[in-house]
């Protein structure tokens, strides 16, 4: 919210009605907001060509999800299949009324009970936590910067002049200047916090997990699956990347030595830090 104000600022720096432009940008970016959020578990899933999970094909899953939403006292998710090889899930869905889980078939077969229970755990406190209302407030703020940046930037591109262009003077020119760079880094910088609340979130739902299954191992020694593990989703795209439970993209090499600035723009922690700190625990 403080980045938003300080772009609406900016805008009226340059032309004098940023506060009609900000309400307009805004009534716009929620709306597009609203409805994803109402409709993001059906196109999550579409997205991810999920199909629902038959409960005698997938007794074990079953399972494994019933009773963990009886210890927890929340409703069964609906459960769904990604027929992929790579291992790798993501929960989806506004509320633990509206929820679903997606598995894929490399998930299925390459964890043992304790690791998929861990793994569903982990899915579940996304759910728990209503970390999909977070995402959608998220998306919702970085959508309204760019909006209003690329308005702005298109503006000035076309000849837009300030409205209160009265001051000509060096200290006037600087504050434009100032203002003009803004706009042009504020997505970058919306897109970037937006990225730290998805891996603050994962890092939740992890330690969540354990509150859930009271047993620390079982979700380590999936992540170490996940980690070891170099296939890729086939349906996965930047716009749902954030939702699984590991980084479905392609992995980059010597992902340890990257510095901590390439970090910022990652959708999920380091799995190796993941997995340090529910060692602590």
């Amino acid at each position: 919210m403080v980045l938003v104000s300080v772009v609406a600022l900016a805008f009226d720096v340059l032309f004098g009605f940023g506060v009609v432009a900000f309400v307009l940008a805004l009534v716009v970016a929620v709306g597009l907001a609203a409805g994803s959020y109402w409709k993001s578990d059906v196109i999550a899933l579409r997205l991810s060509h999920a199909q629902p999970a038959d409960p005698e094909v997938y007794a074990r899953l079953f399972n494994l999800v019933e009773g963990l939403c009886i210890a927890t006292g929340m409703p069964r998710p609906r459960l769904y299949i990604v027929d992929d090889p790579a291992p790798n899930a993501f929960a989806t869905g506004r509320n633990p009324q509206h929820a679903a889980i997606a598995v894929t078939t490399g998930l299925l077969e390459r964890m043992n009970r304790v690791e998929l229970e861990g793994v569903l755990a982990h899915e579940l406190s996304h759910v728990k936590n209503y970390d999909i209302l977070v995402s959608t407030i998220a998306v919702t703020m970085v959508g309204l910067t760019a909006l209003l940046s690329e308005f702005g930037l298109r503006f000035l591109w076309f000849g837009g002049r300030r409205g209160n262009s009265n001051d000509s003077s060096g200290a006037g020119i600087f504050v434009a200047l100032a203002a003009m760079v803004f706009l042009l880094l504020a997505p970058v910088a919306a897109r970037v916090m937006q990225l730290t609340v998805s891996r603050n979130r994962e890092t939740l739902a992890d330690v969540s997990a354990v509150e859930i299954t009271r047993y620390p191992p079982g979700l380590i020694s999936a992540l170490e699956k996940l980690r070891d593990d170099q296939t890729v989703v086939g349906t996965a795209s930047r716009a749902t990347a954030h939702l699984w439970i590991e980084e479905p993209m392609a992995h980059e090499e010597a992902t340890a030595k990257k510095s901590r600035f390439s970090h910022l723009f990652d959708t999920h922690p380091p799995i190796e830090e993941r997995i340090a700190a529910l060692r602590e625990l």
